[in-house]
């Protein structure tokens, strides 16, 4: 959640950023009323809850022919000190519930406006040219007998797979090439639990506009995750910090995830560009506040890295406000070209979350002077399923072969090529 002093000294400040993310900026006077009235029932109860100890001892002190008017008067304050605590309890609640429907503060220089308002930061590499008419990647997928839909559909239903023989091999390679990327720069690998608690689904943000896209365990009261970033934001709910010297402390995910992509029918519907189930690698960063918009850019940079060393044309988009999602207060996408599709789309993405989800989560550090503040976080995937559509397209060959680049060819055993079976 955002900064409740923040809300009651720069009001306009949450203003402009609800506008920018096309949300009402109603949704700010309504926290701001709460708050006055959290603070007028808080300033009520500590008032009632001072005159009932100071008439505590008024009882104590005083001789036994007075002290029977006393008690009255004591239980009758008791009464008033108890009703002035419950109305203080829910006046908390209903300013907690107003200040979570405020969405992060988008950083200087976020584009307004929703899905289509991106802005392009940089374009890398030429798009690709065949002199054959190109396959799509699960044409290719099925003559290397690498994809099965339709094993995956029987077993599971629509947008499940089987990754089979060099398939699964080609996802192994990639998440491994990623992790190693990743310890070269510092990141402390976990293997993520991909069941988790209300409280901490709901502190990452996950749990408010998308909350029909993650699959719930109703018996079980748990939901399944989308990306290793709702459990490494949980990893240290509620604890303090002691953050190494450069300031961040840096994790590597890795996990299955599932999404149920409600409102999806008809997009994507073909392969794996869109699917219920897929692995990923994703970092994730605690650092301090000052330093969150320079790890952002970090995060960028191995991202770009990654795609430069499997050898794909991408782009870089700055994603518009509304289209950030309630956490993040800048999201960085990289998109790859998709030859068949004739456009980019995304391959991974990075968000500065700032400290909205710490806030939430009660991840915090010990500031100059001894004082807790909480923690900024940071996300960004380094390697997903997904990637495979754009490598099997970007290296494909008249005959259906598939070249493996370079820098992923020590994690396929030296395999140069991917030779159709079919």
């Amino acid at each position: 959640m955002i900064d409740p002093v923040l809300l009651r000294e720069n009001p306009d400040v949450v203003k402009a950023s609800q506008i920018a993310r096309g949300e009402s900026p109603e949704t700010v006077d309504r926290a701001l009323a709460a708050d006055q009235a959290r603070r007028a029932a808080l300033t009520e109860f500590e008032t009632l809850r001072a005159e009932q100890n100071a008439h505590s001892k008024l009882v104590a002190k005083a001789p036994k022919e007075e002290k029977q008017a006393l008690v009255a008067q004591a239980k009758q304050l008791a009464e008033r000190v108890k009703a002035a605590q419950a109305a203080a309890g829910e006046a908390e609640a209903e300013f907690d519930e107003a200040l979570r429907a405020i969405g992060n503060i988008i950083v200087d220089g976020v584009p307004a406006g929703g899905e289509d308002d991106f802005v392009v930061l940089k374009t890398v590499g030429d798009i690709p040219a065949f002199d054959f008419e190109p396959r799509d990647h699960l044409e290719l997928g099925e003559k290397l007998d690498a994809i099965d839909m339709a094993r995956g559909a029987k077993v599971s239903g629509a947008r499940f797979d089987f990754l089979k023989g060099i398939g699964a091999r080609l996802e192994l390679a990639i998440m491994n090439m990623a992790l190693d990327k990743a310890l070269g720069n510092g990141f402390t690998p976990l293997i993520t639990p991909t069941l988790v608690k209300p409280e901490i689904m709901q502190g990452t943000g996950f749990l408010g506009a998308h909350a029909d896209e993650i699959y719930r365990l109703e018996a079980d009261d748990l939901y399944l995750t989308g990306t290793s970033e709702v459990a490494l934001a949980g990893y240290h709910a509620d604890e303090i910090l002691e953050l190494p010297d450069d300031g961040a402390l840096r994790y590597a995910g890795w996990s299955t995830c599932y999404r149920r992509e409600a409102g999806s029918a008809g997009k994507d519907t073909r392969g794996i560009i869109r699917v219920h189930q897929f692995n990923k690698l994703e970092m994730f960063v605690y650092t301090l506040p000052e330093n969150a918009e320079a790890e952002h850019e970090r995060l960028l940079g191995w991202q770009e890295e990654m795609m430069h060393a499997l050898e794909l044309s991408y782009r870089v988009i700055d994603t518009a406000a509304g289209d950030l999602g309630s956490s993040a207060a800048r999201k960085y996408d990289v998109e790859a070209w998709i030859p068949t599709q004739g456009t980019y789309r995304e391959l991974t993405s990075t968000s500065n979350c700032t400290t909205f989800q710490a806030r939430r989560l009660g991840v915090r550090y010990r500031a100059e002077g001894g004082k807790t503040q909480p923690v900024a976080t940071l996300n960004g995937t380094l390697a997903t399923t997904r990637w495979i559509v754009a490598i099997l397209e970007t290296h494909q060959r008249s005959d259906g072969s598939v070249r493996v680049p370079d820098a992923l060819r020590p994690y396929l055993g030296g395999l140069e090529t991917l030779t159709p079976v079919r």
